[in-house]
């Protein structure tokens, strides 16, 4: 079970990737106040000026924020509990920003169960074994 510090860090990133973008949504800022007041978090002295949009997050303080959720070796079940949690942000305003998208992208290549290698390269290595088991047929 994660802390309350652990689930006040996630908050903070959500806030975070609302701001991604350069400005909070109203859909988002509707989503945040939700997770707030589930989490218990509204009169955080730390998490009401993020909230109340008196102090906006860039976007290398909402990496950082990640980084610290996650440590070097992130679990799974973290992982995934962040993955949700900033997709359900980011798509409850109905469209997906650039910056948005990027981030995404970032959080895929820290999937602690998925491969870091770029796609091109699993395809590369498949033709290669296909064209060196050509290779041994026709011998």
């Amino acid at each position: 079970m994660k802390s309350k510090a652990d689930t006040k860090q996630l908050v903070k990133i959500l806030i975070g990737a609302a701001w991604i973008d350069g400005r909070i949504q109203p859909e988002e800022r509707q989503y945040l106040q939700q997770i707030v007041a589930e989490k218990n978090l509204g009169d955080d002295p730390e998490i009401r000026p993020l909230l109340g949009e008196l102090v906006p997050v860039k976007p290398d303080q909402c990496y950082e924020w990640i980084r610290e959720y996650l440590g070097d070796r992130p679990n799974p079940e973290d992982y995934q509990k962040l993955l949700s949690a900033i997709s359900g942000l980011i798509y409850s305003d109905g469209t997906i920003e650039t910056e948005e998208a990027k981030l995404l992208t970032r959080l895929q290549l820290l999937d602690p169960a998925g491969s870091h290698e770029p796609a091109h390269s699993a395809v590369l290595r498949a033709i290669q074994k296909m064209y060196r088991s050509w290779l041994t047929e026709q011998r």
